[in-house]
C-alpha cells in the first residue's frame, strides 16, 4: 500500500480521472505532477517524485508559482492533513482545512513544507487536492469547457 492510499501495483494516473491526452498535454509537466498528486491526496513533497530530475532543481519559488497558479484557477487546494476517527475507532487522516491566502503563501516559502515530515503521522503535513473544477478541467473536451486552454 502506498503512503497515499492506493495500492503499490496501482498508482491512479490521469486516465483513470476520463482526462484525455488532449486536456492532459495541454498541462506543462510539471503541473501534471501537482495535478496527479491532487488526484492522490498526496503531501507536497510527493510532488518531486513525479518531476523529472531537472525538475526537481527547481527554484521552490519557481515550483510555488507553479502551484498558485492552479490554486489560484481553483483547480487543486492546499491543506494540512488533520486526525480523523472512524465510527469504529479506527485512526486515520483526513485533508484538513484548506490554506488560504498569507497562510498559503508563508507555507510554501518554509522549505521545511516541501520536504517528508519527521513525525510518521503527517499530522499537519500540507496536501494537495484536486477540485471539482480541476477534474471537470482535465476531463473536459476543448469545446464543452468555459475556461480558455492556453497555459
Amino acid at each position: 500500500m502506498s503512503s497515499s492510499g492506493h495500492p503499490d501495483c496501482h498508482r491512479p494516473t490521469c486516465h483513470d480521472h476520463g482526462v484525455t491526452a488532449y486536456e492532459w498535454d495541454a498541462l506543462t509537466h510539471v503541473e501534471q505532477a501537482f495535478f496527479i498528486n491532487g488526484i492522490e491526496h498526496d503531501i507536497l513533497p510527493g510532488v518531486f517524485g513525479d518531476l523529472t530530475e531537472a525538475e526537481q532543481d527547481l527554484p521552490l519559488p519557481d515550483l510555488t508559482a507553479i502551484l498558485t497558479s492552479l490554486v489560484d484557477r481553483g483547480w487543486i487546494e492546499v491543506r494540512r492533513y488533520a486526525r480523523w476517527i472512524a465510527d469504529d475507532g479506527r485512526e486515520g487522516l483526513t485533508p484538513g482545512d484548506v490554506v488560504r491566502d498569507q497562510d498559503l503563501i508563508q507555507l510554501l516559502a518554509d522549505p521545511a513544507s516541501w520536504e517528508y515530515p519527521d513525525d510518521p503521522s503527517w499530522i499537519g503535513a500540507p496536501t494537495l487536492e484536486c477540485t471539482e473544477t480541476g477534474l471537470r478541467f482535465v476531463r473536459s473536451s476543448p469545446e464543452e469547457s468555459d475556461e480558455p486552454k492556453t497555459m
